[in-house]
């Protein structure tokens, strides 16, 4: 039986060649690190340096900007192959496929040019700053102010629980320029965190992804120019749902490439473990729970690789996108805890993958919209959508 997945069912000779080379990679670059690294709290600059000369940041820009003009097919390689390696620290799609989209859709030519070529390369690790104290994925109402100045704009906020906080040289900040606006007051702001005012506070302390480097990031009226605004003025809000779906699927992706690892690593320890004098693979509460788990794995993935193609396409919508991400990680959840009680005590050491898996799902629930979030989205979706017409009578 086989556990393995791919998007491309193996058709694609590119992809599965650059499928080959990331497992190379996380073997060799990966692995034999993590550990140290999950004792740091964050990976080191090297990897991102490593990962930026074998071309695997940044995929998708164009040539001239130091991607490779790949299609979101390539991403999904990466990420996937992260996910089922169980090693969450490298946080490599929140830079390629999160960050450098909205500087590739919205930034100005100067801006492109300043960041993104030294993004792929791996020298400049970047991040982005929504979440605040007081609003987690009420984005509309975020208190971060962005006020003209001298020129520029004076940046005084606060936010929190940013990845690849400790790390980052570049920060995507949302910021409103009009509070009085709500939601139409919000705009975006390329922020060096070399410039004075800008902080970091402690690299947090979290329940899974020790190796994930995730932040306080406070900013004491942080000077910058007025070529840092990303885009429009105002428009900060609109550009932010607009790349929200694409981060959605990267959370679905992480999910069941997971839930794919985590149920391998199940079956190969209960045909190994014995009680009562044979392999727990015998007993028949073990097999139906694996085979429980098996059939969800193989919805999910079906469900996944239809949202990939709609995405590649063009055609991923929010909604759809937010069923992805909801119903993927509440799954992923489900299926590594079942994971976890078969494994016994040994599913609850940090030594065995499963028992990090598990820690590490828990917060895909919650990361890219909670899940409420996500149902209040589809619910609006499904209850405003017009009611299709009734057939005439013949």
């Amino acid at each position: 039986m086989s556990l393995s997945w791919d998007w491309d069912d193996g058709d694609d000779d590119e992809l599965a060649a650059l499928r080959d080379m990331v497992r190379r990679f996380i073997d060799k670059e990966i692995a034999p690190h993590h550990a140290r690294w999950e004792r740091e709290g964050q990976v080191s600059r090297e990897l991102w340096r490593h990962a930026g000369e074998l071309g695997l940041l940044c995929m998708g820009l164009p040539a001239e900007l130091g991607g490779a003009n790949a299609h979101f097919g390539h991403s999904a390689v990466v990420v996937q192959e992260l996910a089922r390696s169980g090693f969450s620290g490298p946080l490599f799609h929140l830079h390629s496929d999160i960050v450098a989209p909205y500087l590739h859709h919205y930034g100005t030519p100067e801006q492109q040019q300043a960041w993104l070529p030294r993004m792929a390369r791996g020298e400049v690790i970047s991040a982005i700053g929504m979440t605040e104290p007081g609003t987690g994925s009420d984005l509309a109402n975020i208190s971060t102010r962005a006020t003209p100045h001298d020129g520029g704009y004076l940046i005084k906020g606060q936010k929190i629980f940013i990845s690849n906080g400790q790390l980052a040289d570049l920060v995507v900040v949302a910021a409103k320029t009009q509070p009085d606006l709500g939601a139409r007051g919000v705009s975006l702001f390329l922020v060096d965190t070399t410039r004075q005012g800008f902080a970091r506070g402690r690299n947090l302390e979290k329940m899974g992804m020790h190796a994930q480097d995730t932040s306080e990031l406070f900013f004491d009226d942080v000077w910058v120019p007025a070529n840092c605004l990303l885009g429009q003025e105002g428009k900060g809000f609109a550009y932010l749902m607009n790349e929200l779906p694409q981060e959605r699927l990267l959370v679905a992706i992480t999910a069941v490439g997971a839930m794919e690892s985590g149920l391998r690593w199940t079956c190969e320890h209960v045909q190994a473990r014995k009680a009562f004098g044979a392999p727990l693979a015998e007993k028949q509460v073990v097999r139906h729970a694996l085979a429980q788990a098996y059939g969800d794995v193989q919805v999910a993935r079906s469900f996944l690789k239809d949202c990939l193609q709609r995405h590649l396409r063009g055609e991923l919508d929010t909604a759809t996108a937010s069923v992805a991400k909801f119903w993927t990680t509440e799954m992923q959840f489900s299926v590594l805890d079942r994971c976890v009680q078969l494994f016994g005590g040994y599913g609850y050491m940090a030594e065995y993958p499963i028992a990090r898996a598990w820690a590490d799902a828990r917060v895909q629930r919650i990361y890219g919209g909670t899940t409420e979030i996500m149902k209040e989205i589809v619910a609006r979706h499904i209850l405003d959508a017009p009611s299709p017409r009734k057939k005439p009578s013949p």
